[in-house]
């Protein structure tokens, strides 16, 4: 058994800041895991890792499976082992799914990996298009296309980060979808299950990678991450 941990190449507010080429090649993720999201060098589109497969899901809503010397500025990933699986039947709202998802989370302050199965009446998602260098996250998120989706069956991939690791990932959830047939997917805006299930990993182990790239380096790191990610990825 491998350890549960979860790791990171790269911190997000690398992200926020608008560094978005570190050059870092799946080769090197896929040492820590084989379950997690992400993102692609210039920012190019959402990634999922599902059961060691990557997938780049681009703003114009193709999903292409790539290979592991593609590139990545950040991604966090680990090897899923679920502890918890939970069922929820019929349909509910997309509060009430959030709601009900984080009943099945007893504390806020360690990191959940969180694997959701079924049918979906309802998806709406987005992906973030093609950047360069040094575009605040934040102002690229204002022009991210979004995409929706009905009668879909699917997975939900990604982690619970506490509040006070808010430099570190996204706090709170954040979920990427991808659909059975990988042609549909993309970051979680919301959803509207009818049928799932949900394995639950519960992680109390860091590790992260900090860049040697001059941009990072250089950097001053002047943003408010929590409040730009808030804009950003909600």
């Amino acid at each position: 058994m491998k350890e549960d941990y979860i790791y990171f190449c790269s911190p997000i507010n690398a992200l926020v800041e608008g560094i978005y080429e570190e050059k870092i090649p799946f080769t090197d993720i896929k040492k820590h895991g084989d379950f997690g999201l992400g993102t692609f060098d210039h920012l190019d589109g959402e990634m999922v890792m599902i059961d060691g497969n990557i997938y780049q899901m681009t703003a114009d809503g193709k999903v292409t499976q790539v290979d592991e010397n593609t590139l990545t500025p950040f991604s966090c990933v680990t090897f899923f082992k679920a502890l918890t699986e939970d069922t929820l039947d019929g349909v509910v709202n997309h509060q009430a799914f959030l709601a009900w998802l984080e009943s099945l989370l007893p504390s806020r302050n360690i990191f959940y990996a969180i694997r959701v199965e079924g049918h979906f009446e309802h998806v709406k998602v987005r992906s973030v298009p093609k950047t360069e260098n040094y575009k605040p996250l934040v102002e690229v998120a204002e022009t991210q296309p979004e995409f929706e989706f009905s009668n879909i069956k699917g997975t939900l991939a990604g982690f619970y980060t506490p509040s006070y690791l808010s430099s570190v990932s996204v706090p709170g959830l954040h979920l990427h979808f991808i659909s059975d047939d990988f042609e549909h997917g993309g970051h979680l805006i919301s959803c509207r299950p009818n049928g799932i299930k949900v394995g639950v990993q519960f992680i109390h182990s860091l590790k992260m990678d900090l860049p040697m790239s001059l941009d990072y380096l250089n950097c001053d790191f002047k943003r408010d991450t929590a409040k730009d990610l808030d804009k950003a990825e909600k």
